[in-house]
């Protein structure tokens, strides 16, 4: 009895050992099955190409207008009409509000009359000169009544020219009741209404005119891109885009027309300006926005999507798909980054394919798959 189990144990240890041969004997197939195309990693790539890249600094800016003006009256007086709209276009030259003109109107005529009189005065102490000269030479009148005529003709002259310069004045004074636009640009909201007395020392004014065209954006720069902004302005005129806050609309193109002469100590920034001509009012006064200053375009660069660039603790590396359609993970030196493209100084060529979507599933080596869609993350 004991001779038969033992048998029977002996056959059933050759039966499980004949079972784990064939299933170590199986375990490649699965394996290979595994890495086959179907069940390769997804992924979607792009090529190597060359093409012109600008080199940009990119700085938040505050848009302002080219000139600002309060209109305000010079002489005091009644407001008695606003001949603009708020918000409206005005040109230079264009009325913007009319005082009463009377009470200087008045004034006018009384110092043109002081003038006439005067001026009637000096004509007749002429007469007087002329007539003593006569009488002197033949000794009928004494000399010092000649002299004294004479120095009265030239104070009535000096009193005529005083009186022609207050008719001047006054006539100024009657051009100041119109007031008229001092520049291109448009009008703000009305600080004062019709009716009401305004005078010369009123710190509101009338209203706030801002000149649009063109506009300018004031912004800041740290002062380690001074070397690089002055080298490129010398060169050419440096070309700046403004964009929406969120940098999603394009603004306007333009030009920095300000490097200021000394660095802010205090923040280590140099102040620039950029003026645009602002042809779409798309810019406002104080409206913020994102500046790209061009410094320079490389031209023939070698360029990939920027989110085929993956970084490392040995630096920035990309994942290029070999001919084999497996992963090759490449170190990359990156030159820059302009909006989503990266421009590659060493470690592609042209024509490559590189991933850009699905590289967090690949490691060097792996089988890989392009779809034409970025793959979905279970």
């Amino acid at each position: 009895m004991k001779k038969f189990l033992s048998m029977a144990g002996l056959l059933a240890l050759g039966a499980v050992t004949w079972w784990l041969l064939q299933t170590r004997g199986s375990i490649p197939h699965a394996a290979a099955a595994d890495l086959s195309p179907k069940n390769a990693v997804p992924v979607m790539v792009a090529s190597v190409e060359r093409q012109d890249t600008p080199a940009v600094i990119s700085a938040i800016g505050t848009a302002q207008a080219y000139n600002s003006v309060t209109v305000r009256v010079r002489v005091d007086g009644q407001l008695d009409k606003v001949a603009f709209t708020e918000g409206q276009e005005v040109h230079r030259g264009d009325l913007l509000a009319q005082l009463d003109p009377r009470p200087f109107e008045a004034q006018l005529r009384s110092a043109q009359a002081q003038k006439d009189r005067d001026a009637a005065q000096r004509a007749n102490a002429e007469r007087d000169l002329a007539r003593f000269s006569d009488l002197a030479h033949r000794g009928a009148v004494p000399v010092q009544m000649l002299d004294t005529t004479r120095a009265q003709v030239e104070q009535l002259k000096a009193t005529v020219e005083m009186d022609q310069a207050q008719v001047d004045n006054a006539r100024i004074a009657l051009g100041y009741t119109t007031i008229r636009a001092p520049l291109d640009g448009r009008t703000g909201a009305r600080l004062v209404d019709a009716g009401n007395m305004v005078h010369a020392t009123d710190s509101n004014g009338l209203v706030l005119i801002t000149q649009v065209h063109p506009m300018t954006v004031s912004f800041s720069l740290p002062q380690d891109q001074l070397p690089a902004l002055l080298a490129s302005q010398h060169k050419a005129p440096l070309r700046v885009t403004a964009l929406s806050r969120d940098a999603s609309q394009p603004l306007g193109d333009g030009v920095i027309s300000l490097i200021d002469n000394q660095i802010d100590s205090a923040t280590g920034t140099i102040h620039c300006k950029a003026t645009f001509d602002n042809a779409a009012n798309l810019l406002w006064p104080g409206q913020f926005v994102v500046l790209h200053v061009v410094l320079d375009v490389h031209r023939d660069a070698l360029t990939v999507p920027a989110t085929a660039v993956q970084w490392g603790t040995d630096g920035s590396y990309v994942f290029v798909m070999t001919d084999k359609d497996t992963a090759d993970l490449r170190h990359v030196d990156v030159a820059f980054s302009e909006g989503n493209r990266s421009v590659i100084a060493r470690g592609l060529s042209q024509g490559e394919r590189v991933v850009t979507e699905g590289q967090y599933h690949l490691e060097q080596g792996t089988s890989v798959r392009v779809i034409d869609r970025q793959p979905t993350v279970k």
